[in-house]
């Protein structure tokens, strides 16, 4: 988060309206719709049930005040613009706020596919539906208040719990293998990919969690399930930060891919 980057994000008006170049909705459009199939039998219901409480707009980037109306009416929250990267100090204390940060800049045609920093597509396509819910919600304001309060060495445990929970979380239903992670949900490839056979999947357990090593460039090797939205408000509850302490002492382990460095033979 403390990298900088090449995106900047847009300011709003005096009225709070961000003016979006026709370009910026045209793109906008084309990552909606594609996503919208690309997720068909993969989402949640609690997200597909958010998407509809939103009325996400398919042909024009949304304005903050659209969605804000919606979160504050369901949980209590609201999205708040911020530059293209914010440090996790400032991450911590929006979330700790009821504030969802969202980086008002959409990627470029170049970066159609993929880009690694999060754009107002990802914050708004994959995390502002599941914030409707309030299970979900309160595992977010929780996890922001523990974050702020946290010491920085411990900060780092605890965004491995927000990767495989918010950003990369699957759950088990019923119906099967279902996504509720917005770092999924917004990629067309790793919506794909968790249903490929390759990477391991396995039950959540926070312990073990904060244990996992991750890296933001790659496909995941490793995913965790929950069985319901309702257990991220029982781990909400949970006194994480001993488990932090016990992760500390027993140690991470041993990671699922190459180091970076790697890579490039």
């Amino acid at each position: 988060m403390a990298k900088s980057s090449k995106y900047v994000s847009k300011t709003p008006d005096d009225n709070g309206v961000i003016h979006w170049s026709v370009e910026e909705n045209q793109i906008w459009q084309e990552l909606v719709e594609r996503q919208l199939e690309c997720i068909k039998g993969k989402a949640c219901d609690e997200y597909l049930e958010g998407l509809r409480k939103i009325n996400l707009p398919h042909n024009r980037i949304p304005q903050l005040h659209e969605l804000n109306e919606v979160l504050k009416r369901e949980t209590g929250w609201q999205v708040a613009p911020v530059p293209a990267l914010i440090d996790f100090d400032e991450f911590f204390r929006l979330l700790a706020n009821k504030q969802f940060p969202v980086a008002t800049f959409i990627r470029s045609r170049e970066e159609f596919d993929y880009l690694q920093e999060p754009d107002i597509f990802h914050e708004i396509f994959g995390h502002c539906a599941m914030l409707t819910n309030p299970d979900f919600a309160e595992f977010t304001h929780q996890y922001g208040k523990l974050g702020y309060a946290a010491e920085k060495k411990d900060r780092v445990y605890l965004a491995r719990l927000y990767w495989f929970t918010v950003e990369f979380g699957l759950m088990q239903t019923a119906e099967g293998l279902k996504i509720y992670g917005g770092g999924v949900l917004s990629s067309p490839g790793e919506t794909q990919y968790v249903y490929s056979g390759k990477p391991e999947i396995s039950a959540l357990e926070v312990l073990d969690v904060l244990r996992t090593p991750y890296r933001i460039d790659i496909m995941q090797p490793l995913y965790y399930t929950i069985t319901s939205i309702k257990d991220l408000f029982e781990i909400s509850k949970m006194d994480i930060m001993s488990l932090v302490e016990k992760a500390k002492e027993l140690g991470l382990f041993e990671p699922k891919f190459p180091p970076k460095e790697k890579l490039a033979s």
